[in-house]
């Protein structure tokens, strides 16, 4: 990707967020700086699933014509077996719903998403719910005590929800953030959750008119530096 690099993936896992997403209360470890959740230590979990979270900003997002156009979710393992990266995930369409900002009892409903001509999707979040979207083929099976690292990565960028209407896309203030989560196995349910957990949560970063990659990763920056995730 030509607009994703090293330093893009380093920074992208650096305090602070360029904004605060909305409705996020500020006792949850994520409201205000990306941060390492399970890492590299699934603690027995068989399986992994990358995902996004699309918000509003705190301050919130005057442009009622835009959406944001999301492609090409990516997840990839480093092996401690061969030093090497192994794709484990790739869907140019994402699947996702509403959730409450808060992501209280799980509540969640159908999302406001369509097709785009490009092969990408675009969606919009507001009204107390985001869009928490992951990749199509669901979660994937992994070795846990072979992950010396993980990366997932999404493109983005602002689109119009009515191309005939005005043009507001400088006005939006839309916030998204990549992650992932290990998951006991394939077929584990919601309600085990107690064993299910977050490996990371990236940046928070603003969606603009351009394509922009958007990172979650759970190595150091020099870790990344001697061994780049292949983007």
């Amino acid at each position: 990707m030509t607009n994703n690099g090293i330093a893009t993936i380093i920074d992208d896992m650096k305090p602070f967020h360029e904004g605060m997403p909305h409705g996020v209360p500020k006792s949850y470890g994520w409201a205000s700086a990306p941060r390492i959740g399970m890492g590299n230590n699934p603690q027995g979990s068989k399986a992994m699933m990358a995902w996004g979270q699309l918000y509003e900003a705190a301050e919130g997002n005057p442009a009622a014509n835009t959406r944001v156009q999301i492609k090409d979710i990516k997840a990839y393992m480093l092996s401690k077996t061969d030093s090497k990266w192994h794709l484990l995930q790739s869907s140019t369409v994402v699947e996702g719903a509403a959730y409450r900002e808060d992501f209280a009892n799980d509540t969640n409903k159908s999302a406001d998403m369509r097709s785009e001509q490009d092969g990408s999707i675009s969606a919009k979040a507001g009204d107390g719910y985001n869009f928490h979207f992951w990749c199509t083929s669901g979660r994937v099976k992994i070795n846990p005590y072979d992950v010396a690292g993980m990366f997932t990565t999404v493109q983005a960028r602002l689109g119009l929800d009515n191309t005939k209407g005005q043009d507001d896309r400088s006005q939006a203030r839309y916030l998204l953030s990549m992650g992932g989560d290990y998951w006991p196995d394939l077929t584990s349910e919601w309600g085990e959750r107690d064993t299910i957990g977050d490996i990371a949560i990236g940046k928070f970063k603003y969606v603009t008119k351009d394509w922009k990659a958007f990172n979650m990763s759970s190595l150091s920056p020099e870790q990344i530096r001697q061994n780049p995730p292949p983007i």
